[in-house]
């Protein structure tokens, strides 16, 4: 099968902006609800989040899937159509919540599950085919299209639904999510559509990728080989300690900006695409930075994932002042300014990705993403799950709202610190750019084209 061309790389952006706009709904918007219009515990959404991540352990072993043979386009339409039955069915839920707590908590449960199935089967099977079909000069500003474009769902998502909210009804909630949800499936129709052709014929396999599908060793066999892969397993730890300090402030903003600074829902849904700009906006930056003075540890892949890990904490550290000064604080520009250290040290940690899955052993490509996007699930559940129940906890021993919020913060900022020690052991790329497998002279006029979240927010 032929490569991709930058037309097929923006299909496969569009079906992940497809895919982000849904979760950005049930992770932002649903949480802020159960918290603040129904007055639950910041518990029960972070325990909702924290299982949808658990299920996407499932992550390595559709890579696997992917590795032995196979088409991904059953996967990704499936992935999304369950994807955006849960969303609906969690809207859903949530708004029997006001009648019968226990029913409605019971299908959140359910519909929870269904969306960690269809982030998994969709998104997994969308990185092993971008992983398995760009060039490997294309594959870092490839990964930097399909991120940006997933970013712009968020935001776009994320701003449109805020004011389409206000003033909040559960008939309203569940309207827009359901539109939401038939038109990325409509939209993922057409993406597909043709884009992976008849499937991948053995003459068009190298001849090292074919003997390995044809040994067909199990799954487990080739989890202990990746797992064996010192840089493999290195960046998984990094991963997991990244974005647990990136996910744990993930639940409890939005409540955070409800209780100290008296958002409305449709300002603090409005709140998640200011914070996703942000994240955009660090990562265009990262990666003009990188193109223009590559070679220097400014421009490495490893010199911006330490810095963007160093100011991430720096902009939680603000948050913990504005938890004490109040409406008097800079807030929108303090999250504004969190999402860009964000995407800084994001982008640099996507080109070492993508550098990366196509190391080692051949045909582990989709196994590697897993395991990657395994590590980034069970981190963003647990750090959602410790989010929450550490402000809940904080707020029973703390008289005020906003200290108690702050501690949290502050054990976050910690952990970013943490992350940026860990990831000044990442190898650097041969080529020292920040975009792996790109010169900087041919990356420069591209800047537009973005990349691949850790498997994030899915």
């Amino acid at each position: 099968m032929s490569n991709f061309g930058w037309g097929s790389i923006a299909r496969i952006g569009l079906i992940q902006a497809c895919l982000g706009s849904i979760v950005v709904l049930t992770t932002s918007t649903l949480n802020r609800v159960m918290v603040v219009e129904l007055a639950l515990p910041a518990l029960l959404p972070g325990l909702l989040v924290a299982f949808h991540y658990a299920v996407q352990i499932t992550r390595p072993r559709m890579g696997h899937g992917s590795d032995v043979g196979g088409r991904r386009t059953p996967w990704i339409i499936g992935g999304m159509a369950v994807l955006g039955a849960g969303g609906v069915l969690a809207a859903l839920a949530v708004g029997w919540m006001a009648s019968d707590r226990t029913l409605g908590i019971a299908l959140a449960v359910f519909a929870f599950g269904l969306i960690g199935l269809g982030v998994s089967a969709s998104g997994t099977s969308l990185l092993v085919l971008l992983a398995k079909r760009v060039a490997p000069q294309r594959r870092a500003a490839a990964a930097t299209t399909v991120w940006i474009m997933m970013i712009a769902g968020f935001v776009v998502t994320a701003g449109i639904t805020g004011k389409l909210l206000d003033p909040y009804s559960s008939a309203k909630l569940l309207q827009i999510t359901l539109g939401v949800a038939l038109i990325t499936f409509c939209i993922t129709l057409v993406a597909i559509y043709r884009l992976e052709g008849k499937g991948e014929p053995s003459t068009s396999i190298p001849a090292a990728h074919a003997a390995a599908l044809q040994a067909k060793p199990s799954f487990f066999e080739v989890l202990r080989e990746v797992w064996g892969e010192a840089e493999a397993r290195r960046f998984t730890i990094f991963i997991f300690t990244s974005m647990l300090a990136y996910s744990a402030q993930d639940l409890i903003l939005e409540p955070f900006a409800g209780t100290v600074f008296g958002f409305t829902p449709g300002e603090s849904t409005s709140l998640a695409g200011l914070q996703h700009g942000g994240v955009l906006a660090g990562m265009l930056i990262a990666a003009f930075a990188g193109t223009q003075f590559g070679g220097k540890q400014i421009g490495t892949l490893r010199g911006w994932t330490v810095w963007g890990c160093l100011a991430s904490g720096v902009a939680l550290m603000g948050l913990v002042l504005a938890g004490q000064v109040g409406p008097a604080w800079p807030f929108k520009a303090n999250v504004f300014v969190l999402g860009v250290a964000n995407g800084a040290f994001s982008i640099a940690a996507i080109g070492s990705m993508m550098r990366l899955a196509g190391e080692g052993r051949e045909a582990r490509e989709g196994v590697r993403m897993g395991l990657w996007g395994a590590s980034q699930a069970i981190a963003f559940g647990l750090g959602g799950l410790v989010g929450a129940a550490g402000s809940d906890l904080a707020r029973l021993w703390i008289a005020s709202p906003g200290t108690a919020y702050g501690s949290v913060f502050l054990a976050e900022s910690l952990l970013f610190v943490v992350a940026a020690v860990l990831a000044s052991r990442i190898s650097p790329s041969p080529g020292h750019g920040l975009a792996s497998g790109i010169s900087p002279q041919e990356l420069s006029p591209r800047q537009e084209r973005a990349g691949e979240l850790i498997q994030s927010r899915q």
